[in-house]
């Protein structure tokens, strides 16, 4: 026994679901058992522990509702020979908590976040997984003032993407004073089990005092094998820069043209129609032509497909009273509207026009809102005012050629890896996170801005030489063109040089650069708290 130093009774969990909680109580003894027979091939004398007269105490409940320290309370006094238990605490609190977003949480789920995160206003839109990090910090404040407790999650990568880090993070750092020892980046973490969905998952170690040596594993793809870094200090987005939340942004950062949402139908269907549709409904009421215009989503801009919308926001009533074909779209749309369930819709009376109308009076540059995490470029476009930005889209209208360049960088989509939210794995483009938040160049020079802007009107021009190819085969990294690969190197030397002598030798240094020109911007606007903490050795 002088050769083991943990015993299976100093091991506590808590587990939802009954079963599972008694497989864990079974687990535990088998590698108990596994471990005591490692001890005897090492030391070279046969060790075991039978008869099994102690387990590990895995409780049956929810991890959310229960006080972790009442695990610990009832026998540890007996055991450590002490009378005083308040003082006594888990050296590794160590979980994989339910990956669950606010969208699919149930009405259970969404109280037991509430609960746990009492004093955040935004709860409501966190991740399920966040309650355990806040839970985990008001245990560490409570009970680690010897420095002898450590936190480890496994997580699905949302927590260090997008708003929920503003919202969550910047409580943990601030409030609870807590500090991130180690982390494994996104990866692709695949269950065994069938129809069981890949899951992007990132593990996170922290405590609420801080240690000289960091440790980050990175992965090239995300089902490569990480390779370990040392760093100085690990952000809440897993970058070495400096601790640093970013919150949603109304206006942009820095001075270049804002980003509108696109437009919202909120129709039924009716205002919209594919080319078919529209020839059909032209050849009934062909005086309607000039009210109906290109209607451009994320998917038919990606894919190459046309769909038409029903755009009245200027006709007048009477150009819509001689329509007849028009009046009827209309009242389908008024008809749908009043029976939805959704209050400020059916309050709306404008129901000659979207539910939403955000249309550019100028020219713009289309961003889909969503795109395939498997593209190294997000695919941006110039169109015409003519063209309807749907609500899957938003737009930059008065751009130039030069911010289409920058944004259609590997500088700009390191910036969009590390801070959009996702749908899934993909690439969830936000105004107010994303684009707002950016730092651009700053002492741009003339000549600087004319090499970017030279590099984006290749990258244009090298789209044109494939008309029949759609955006969605020109970047899939397996059809991706040759030609169009140069053009977006070159485009990205341009966007580096405008930021500092060197290009860049990968994304990790991107990002560190941008995080630190983020926060010179900014000047520590999103530090509410800083508190020199002493670092442990």
């Amino acid at each position: 026994s002088i050769y083991v130093q943990i015993d299976v009774d100093k091991f506590y969990g808590i587990e939802y679901e009954e079963f599972p909680a008694q497989i864990a109580q079974v687990a535990m003894w088998l590698i108990d058992h596994q471990m005591n027979q490692l001890v005897s091939q090492t030391f070279g004398e046969y060790y075991v522990r039978l008869p099994l007269r102690k387990s590990a105490t895995i409780k049956n409940g929810n991890a959310l509702q229960i006080d972790w320290q009442d695990l610990l309370q009832p026998n540890l006094a007996d055991l450590w020979n002490k009378d005083d238990v308040t003082n006594l605490h888990y050296n590794y609190i160590l979980g994989n908590p339910p990956f669950i977003g606010h969208h699919l949480q149930t009405k259970a789920q969404k109280e037991d976040l509430h609960f746990v995160l009492h004093d955040i206003q935004a709860a409501g839109v966190m991740d399920y997984i966040s309650a355990w990090y806040y839970k985990a910090a008001e245990y560490l404040v409570k009970y680690n003032s010897s420095h002898s407790i450590k936190v480890g999650f496994v997580s699905t990568n949302s927590i260090t993407q997008g708003e929920q880090v503003g919202i969550l993070w910047s409580v943990l750092f601030n409030k609870y004073h807590i500090k991130i020892h180690f982390a494994h980046r996104t990866f692709k973490w695949i269950n065994e089990a069938r129809g069981v969905a890949a899951v992007y998952c990132v593990i996170i170690g922290f405590s609420n005092y801080d240690i000289s040596n960091k440790r980050l594993f990175e992965y090239e793809t995300v089902i490569s094998e990480p390779h370990e870094i040392t760093a100085n200090n690990i952000n809440p987005y897993l970058v070495d820069a400096k601790d640093i939340f970013i919150a949603n942004r109304s206006k942009p950062l820095c001075k270049v043209p804002a980003m509108m949402y696109g437009s919202k139908p909120t129709d039924d269907g009716n205002f919209l129609m594919t080319d078919l549709e529209k020839h059909d409904f032209l050849l009934k009421e062909p005086a309607a032509e000039k009210f109906i215009k290109p209607f451009i989503s994320a998917r038919e801009f990606l894919n190459n497909e046309k769909r038409w919308c029903i755009w009245l926001v200027n006709a007048t009533p009477n150009e819509i009273r001689e329509l007849p074909e028009i009046l009827k779209k209309v009242e389908a749309v008024k008809k749908f509207r009043e029976s939805s369930v959704a209050l400020s819709t059916r309050n709306y009376k404008l129901h000659t026009l979207f539910r939403q109308v955000t249309q550019p009076v100028s020219d713009y540059i289309l961003v889909p809102r969503h795109s395939s995490e498997n593209r190294t470029y997000i695919p941006f476009g110039f169109f015409g005012k003519e063209n309807i930005v749907a609500d899957s889209c938003n737009s930059i209208p008065n751009a130039e050629l030069y911010h289409f360049g920058i944004m259609t960088s590997l500088m700009h989509m390191s910036w969009v890896k590390n801070t959009c939210g996702r749908i899934k794995s993909d690439y969830r483009y936000s105004k107010d996170i994303v684009y707002n938040n950016y730092p651009w160049p700053e002492n741009l020079t003339d000549k600087q801005k004319e090499a970017v802007e030279k590099a984006a009107q290749q990258v244009l021009d090298v789209r044109l030489q494939f008309p029949n190819s759609s955006l969605a085969d020109l970047y899939d990294p397996n059809t991706m063109p040759p030609a169009l690969v140069k053009a977006h190197q070159q485009l990205d030397k341009a966007v580096d040089l405008c930021y500092r002598p060197q290009p860049f030798i990968n994304e990790t240094k991107r990002i560190e650069f941008l995080f630190e020109l983020y926060d010179k911007y900014t000047a520590g606007l999103f530090v509410k708290e800083k508190k020199k903490i002493k670092k442990v050795l």
